[in-house]
């Protein structure tokens, strides 16, 4: 087994909070650090969100504040979809005792352990990119110290914050942008494949009843997204951010192509767009990857047997 360094950037958020549980029992990752950004929610609520789920995930993970608003947009959350508190409304079950966090600030965390790691460090970014692209402006040589980043966000057709933008896209644009373009090989695992990695109601069920309280934890905090998702007439709640998480462990139950991405930052009505021209004529530099779909009970079983392992 190839063990590697990774830091999760994230905005916890529910779909976030599953795919922390699901990290934590994945041998193959050696988890660095958490890092927080305002998306779902303010960065205050999500940087307590990420206390819990370390906590839950039973493991001593430094955790890291990142940016509470876009480098330059005002701030956009999804609290009507993950709730105010960004936990879709769900009582922690249990005392926390540690709820310390580190002294640096997300960007420059990000720098220090990619550093540290030689260049084999692996970014996994389910919120806005706003922590990235923060560290890619102040420190020049970065990217040469990433091996690669995987990411939730984007679509190469349609959008769910807007006709042609997903959300962790549309809050900071210019963040993302700059990521697709700073030489490192990002792979994106957009809504083109996420709403594909999706569970229905019998099979969260199935997790709750493996008994822990993290397995009731993961079912609970998706039970608001599933009512909305089973409202909008889909089989299940899609698990958009453990997707990525699974793909930077094992990419051989999903579809990926190595096309051009770029951000779109200027349009009144596509801001927030990834245009990439998988599905065009005309070529852009090839500068990423896009996963386009996934053997879904290859990946419901993936979740299953690693929320046993608690």
């Amino acid at each position: 087994m190839n063990r590697f360094p990774v830091i999760i950037d994230c905005d916890p958020g529910v779909d976030d909070t599953a795919a922390l549980l699901l990290a934590s029992r994945m041998e193959e990752l050696d988890i660095r650090a958490i890092t927080t950004v305002a998306g779902n929610v303010g960065v205050d609520k999500t940087t307590d969100n990420a206390i819990k789920v370390r906590h839950a995930m039973g493991q001593d993970i430094p955790i890291y504040k990142g940016a509470d608003r876009p480098m330059f947009r005002d701030a956009v959350t999804a609290e009507e979809f993950h709730g105010k508190d960004g936990f879709g409304g769900v009582e922690y079950p249990q005392e926390i005792t540690n709820t310390e966090i580190g002294e640096e600030s997300a960007w420059d965390a990000i720098y220090r352990i990619a550093k540290e790691c030689n260049g084999e460090l692996v970014i996994v970014a389910v919120g806005p990119m706003t922590n990235i692209g923060i560290a890619l402006s102040k420190y020049k040589d970065l990217p040469k110290y990433i091996k690669r980043i995987v990411i939730m966000g984007g679509a190469a057709i349609g959008g769910n914050v807007t006709p042609s933008a997903e959300f962790n896209i549309y809050v900071d644009p210019e963040s993302a942008d700059m990521m697709f373009c700073c030489g490192v090989p990002v792979y994106m695992c957009g809504l083109d494949v996420t709403l594909k990695a999706y569970m229905t109601p019998e099979e969260l069920d199935e997790i709750a009843a493996l008994g822990t309280y993290q397995a009731k934890l993961f079912r609970d905090v998706m039970q608001n997204g599933l009512k909305k998702y089973l409202g909008w007439g889909f089989k299940g709640v899609a698990l958009h951010d453990p997707a990525a998480v699974l793909y930077a462990v094992d990419d051989s139950i999903f579809e990926t192509h190595h096309v051009g991405i770029r951000v779109e930052t200027k349009g009144l009505l596509t801001a927030g767009k990834t245009v990439t021209d998988l599905y065009s004529d005309k070529q852009m530099e090839h500068n990423a990857y896009i996963v386009t779909n996934v053997d879904r009970d290859a990946f419901v079983e993936k979740v299953k047997s690693l929320m046993a392992k608690f």
